[in-house]
């Protein structure tokens, strides 16, 4: 790729909040040149979800590879760097730390400019760079593996955090009750495809409301309601072990997924329209 003749501003985004390391070239911040992410799923899998010190040593391990090999796909040299992004947060602190001492080692380096990015507002603004029509205002819902965020976009750079959850996130209640059925981490892809199997009225599950706070969220009591059914079932031996999926005492394990996600979505949705 040429590019000694490319017009506009050269920005490397760097993304290292939970337990992928991730880095992308822009032009211009809306066009996207290259985009590599390194899962760490198969790592944290034995565990049933993300353990932090495990990611933030993987980080290191894998954050220069990443940043090279998205220099290299984008055809672009480390001088051509307009600007340095990074998340700096939300996110795991450790995690965070070796993004940002990363990005603001190589800013320093290349005397560019360093711009601190929040992880939710990249959620928002990723929109952008999928459609390039879009433009606020509008109401957003993040929903994320440890976001829950509903946000009213008033223009760009410009928000109001109409709601958020006040415990657990949507993505962190599928795999609290993922690894509770016996499925694999990450939990909201295996109980989706359990789910669709299964009959989402089976359980009468609670949809949580907060007196004074109409667009809140929270899921710690629905991932419990969930969790009592399975130990109500297990003590009336009308479940075996639960990993061996199948039926549960008459009620298929497919039924408890479709009635968690039905009961998850109906409440995103709700609160959203």
């Amino acid at each position: 790729m040429n590019t000694e003749n490319r017009q506009g501003i050269l920005i490397l985004g760097i993304e290292t909040s939970c337990d992928e390391t991730a880095a992308a070239l822009t032009l211009d911040g809306s066009t996207v040149l290259s985009n590599v992410i390194l899962s760490q799923i198969d790592v944290h899998r034995i565990y049933g979800g993300v353990v932090p010190e495990i990611a933030s040593r993987k980080h290191v391990e894998n954050i220069s590879f990443v940043v090279e090999e998205a220099l290299r796909i984008a055809g672009v040299s480390k001088r051509e760097i307009g600007a340095v992004a990074v998340t700096c947060g939300p996110g795991l602190v450790g995690a965070l730390l070796v993004g940002l001492s990363f990005g603001k080692a190589l800013s320093y380096a290349l005397k560019k400019p360093l711009i601190g990015v929040n992880h939710i507002e990249g959620h928002v603004c990723a929109n952008y760079l999928d459609n390039e029509n879009f433009q606020p205002p509008f109401i957003c819902l993040v929903a994320s593996g440890g976001h829950t965020h509903l946000l009213e976009v008033k223009a760009y750079g410009e928000y109001e955090v109409l709601g958020r959850t006040r415990d657990d996130a949507a993505g962190e209640a599928f795999d609290k009750v993922a690894r509770s059925l016996g499925l694999s981490y990450p939990g909201g892809p295996a109980i989706d495809v359990l789910a669709a199997k299964g009959n989402p009225s089976a359980i009468s599950l609670p949809r949580a409301e907060i007196s004074g706070s109409p667009y809140d969220f929270s899921f710690s009591g629905l991932k419990s309601a969930v969790l009592n059914v399975l130990q109500k079932m297990k003590a009336a031996d009308t479940i075996g072990a639960v990993d061996a999926i199948g039926a549960a005492g008459g009620l298929p394990v497919e039924d408890i997924a479709a009635s968690f996600q039905q009961a998850v979505v109906d409440v995103l949705v709700e609160k959203t329209i």
